[in-house]
């Protein structure tokens, strides 16, 4: 008998499977030890991985504002592929922030803050050296202009006081 496959949805598969299994785990029909098995099959792919952080971050489940230990082990155990993924959440999440602050768009703003706050929250509970390092990474890119990041913040077009908030963002992650 050979093991599964692994599970490697697209991105809107994920997305969809990450609903579902939120959905059953907010009714009590899913233990925090099979969601946190669940996840770490998601979030073994960078697809799964996204589509999962879409839901769990900006949906209203309340997963992330009460992570399960099991699920924030299995977060911990992928590693710096998520840990990357958390760090970019951030980033976009704060830039956002700004931007629909800019626009009067409260209720997007709003929402855009729990992503930056559950993001934030997250990346405290990961491995701290691997979070560490690549918040240094972002740092410079944002503060300095300076680095492997650089080509991501221009990618997304993000302004000086955008980049600013990212950094402040990132500083709030090390308090």
């Amino acid at each position: 008998m050979t093991a599964p496959e692994p599970l490697q949805p697209s991105f809107p598969e994920a997305i969809e499977i990450s609903g579902q299994w939120l959905a059953l785990w907010e009714a009590g029909e899913l233990s925090d030890e099979v969601l946190a098995d669940r996840v770490a099959e998601l979030v073994a792919s960078r697809d799964g991985a996204r589509g999962f952080f879409v839901v769990a971050l900006a949906g209203d489940s309340p997963l992330m504002d009460r992570l399960p230990e099991p699920v924030a082990l299995q977060l911990r155990l992928a590693g710096a592929p998520v840990v990357d993924l958390m760090v970019r959440n951030l980033a976009m999440s704060t830039a956002m922030a700004v931007h629909h602050g800019r626009s009067g768009d409260s209720s997007q703003q709003k929402g855009s803050q729990r992503v930056q706050h559950r993001s934030r929250e997250l990346l405290q509970l990961l491995e701290p050296a691997t979070v560490k390092q690549r918040l240094e990474i972002l740092l410079a890119a944002a503060r300095d202009g300076q680095g492997d990041d650089v080509a991501f913040l221009e990618r997304w077009g993000y302004d000086a006081a955008q980049k600013s908030a990212i950094a402040e963002a990132i500083d709030a992650v090390a308090d």
